[in-house]
């Protein structure tokens, strides 16, 4: 798949994942693990010419319904690893049949892109080093050292992932996922933390707490806010 190909489509099909969790009311580790292993790992797969060797109709040619099938299945297999019990595969169908135009998917259709999703992924499917884990555990321990913590917006932060991830900026910042929920909390403290409130020392905090770089923070900080007020 061409690169401008990939850069056109890929807003589009996060955008519609991210919907897709919306509709059918995930938890947020749900919709974060989708948005890891789809966006994260499965498209650049794609995009990288030579990467896979998965073999389907599924991928040849690669239209747009397909990745829409594809980030579905994320969630899906996303739910799987974190529901009890997970969403079946009735519910990514009829929310396919409603939103997904150009194509129609059956039953078999989704099990069949869910083998090639786990085959691109070389079945490595672990979820557990992803960034939003890293923002749960920081905010979990903020509040309890700061009565500020309950000042830092969660939805905030949540906010702040969807929007780096229509953007594709989770992975240009070339960061680890210890760095990127540290940058994204204090980003977040920024944004929603009222000024009168916001003398704890958040980024001396998240430095001593993460080991990450204080000047690698600020810079990274420094580009989250600029993608937020862009918006």
């Amino acid at each position: 798949m061409k690169k401008e190909v990939c850069s056109c489509l890929r807003t589009r099909v996060v955008e519609f994942l991210i919907q897709s969790a919306q509709d059918l009311q995930v938890s947020p580790i749900v919709k974060y693990s989708a948005l890891s292993l789809f966006t994260d790992r499965f498209y650049p797969s794609l995009c990288a010419e030579g990467t896979t060797d998965a073999k389907s109709w599924l991928l040849q040619p690669l239209r747009e319904s397909n990745l829409q099938l594809f980030a579905l299945v994320a969630v899906w297999i996303s739910s799987k690893m974190h529901d009890s019990p997970p969403l079946g595969v009735k519910c990514f169908k009829s929310l396919a049949d409603n939103t997904i135009k150009e194509q129609h998917f059956t039953n078999k259709d989704f099990l069949e892109a869910e083998l090639v999703l786990i085959q691109v992924l070389k079945f490595e499917m672990g979820t557990l080093s992803i960034a939003f884990r890293f923002i749960e555990d920081l905010l979990t321990k903020l509040r309890e050292v700061a009565r500020v913590g309950e000042q830092l917006s969660f939805e905030a932060c949540m906010d702040i992932m969807d929007l780096l991830y229509e953007k594709g900026e989770t992975s240009s910042f070339n960061c680890s996922s210890h760095h990127l929920a540290a940058s994204i909390v204090v980003a977040a403290y920024v944004v929603t933390v009222p000024l009168q409130k916001s003398e704890f020392p958040i980024l001396l905090w998240v430095k001593f707490v993460t080991s990450c770089r204080e000047k690698d923070i600020i810079d990274t900080v420094r580009n989250i806010l600029m993608h937020v007020f862009e918006a």
